[in-house]
């Protein structure tokens, strides 16, 4: 670095720095090097590369000071300087020392491009080195989240929600009303049967019986006693009737839930799953006499999550529900719930 402003025609100005001068900066920046390798990893919990590259800047950084050190005290045994006094100058304040050292030599010689040039020299690697060092050094200091933000592609958005199913046909029910019943008909018949009363039979009595007597006389009326006391003797009522059970009835969801037999859990829909969806599905259904669901019919709930509760419960097994010792249908509410587990 300094040899250049030096004149090598005459043993007064031949290069200060020898071989050997450069040997000992290069061992220094060796031996910092591999110290701050396998040390700094002790009481640091950087990455490797993080480390190496901090030794190197240390390496590099005491390997030049090394050199700036054999080159005052080489200069100033050639010009007959204290060699002692500028080492510790210089090695107090480092390179604002060396400055001060070249100034001073070259005021006693009277070679000021000896001074110029390497100033310039050192200020021209210090702006490059800090420009390269800084970015090194403060890492954490890069936009990275930004970065990632501009290279990794957005996630597609999600698949639109299948189609609602569709209502089943409303049923349409003809009621018969009173008036239906006494309207006259559409068609005349063409024949009209008629109908003759028959005359009653004779009745059977005595010969000069008494007016208003009994008819058939003395045994006509013991006979007719006999059949009249038994006409007369009116039947037994019947029982009554036992009350039939209702075909259907209808109770609430949680009186159902404790008669399950058999309730297989829903299969979370992995769409669903994705997109965080979870709540409730409400089911108007019917439970038949043997226990198995029918009718299922969907109340509200998240579309994503009504199809896989219509399966599920449409394969649940309920214990069949008695009514005066009748078996009957049930209707009733069920709820499905749909959670996502942490």
């Amino acid at each position: 670095m300094f040899e250049s402003s030096l004149l090598e025609s005459s043993n007064e100005n031949a290069p200060v720095l020898n071989g050997t001068h450069w040997l000992i900066s290069l061992g220094i920046a060796v031996a910092v090097f591999l110290a701050g390798y396998f040390i700094l990893p002790m009481v640091s919990a950087n990455e490797t590369k993080v480390i190496a590259t901090q030794s190197a800047i240390v390496a590099v950084v005491l390997g030049g000071f090394a050199l700036i050190l054999c080159y005052v005290l080489a200069d100033c045994k050639k010009h007959g300087f204290n060699r002692a006094v500028w080492f510790i100058i210089v090695l107090l304040l480092n390179l604002v020392g060396f400055i001060f050292y070249l100034i001073y030599s070259a005021a006693k010689t009277g070679d000021w491009q000896r001074a110029t040039l390497p100033l310039a020299y050192i200020f021209e690697v210090m702006i490059v080195g800090v420009m390269i060092l800084v970015p090194l050094i403060y890492t954490e200091a890069l936009p990275k989240a930004q970065l990632m933000t501009f290279l990794a592609a957005p996630p597609p958005p999600p698949p639109p929600p299948p189609p609602a199913a569709a209502a089943p046909p409303p049923k349409i029910f003809h009621r018969v009303t009173v008036e239906d019943v006494m309207r006259a008909p559409t068609v005349i018949p063409k024949t009209i049967a008629q109908v003759k009363d028959t005359e009653p039979p004779p009745s059977v009595g005595v010969v000069g019986g008494v007016p208003g007597g009994i008819p058939g006389g003395e045994m006509g009326g013991v006979m007719g006693g006999v059949i009249g006391s038994l006409a007369s003797a009116a039947p037994p009522p019947p029982p009554p009737p036992k009350p039939q059970a209702p075909k259907r009835i209808r109770v609430g969801g949680q009186v159902e839930s404790a008669k399950l037999i058999f309730q297989p859990k829903p299969e979370y829909p992995p769409l669903a799953k994705m997109a965080r969806i979870q709540g409730t599905v409400r089911l108007d259904a019917v439970i038949s006499k043997d226990g198995t669901i029918q009718d299922l019919k969907v109340l509200s709930g998240h579309p994503l999550l009504v199809k896989a509760a219509l399966d599920a419960v449409a394969r649940w097994r309920y214990q069949p529900t008695m009514l005066n010792g009748d078996a009957v249908e049930v209707a009733t509410e069920i709820d499905v719930n749909f959670t996502l587990s942490e």
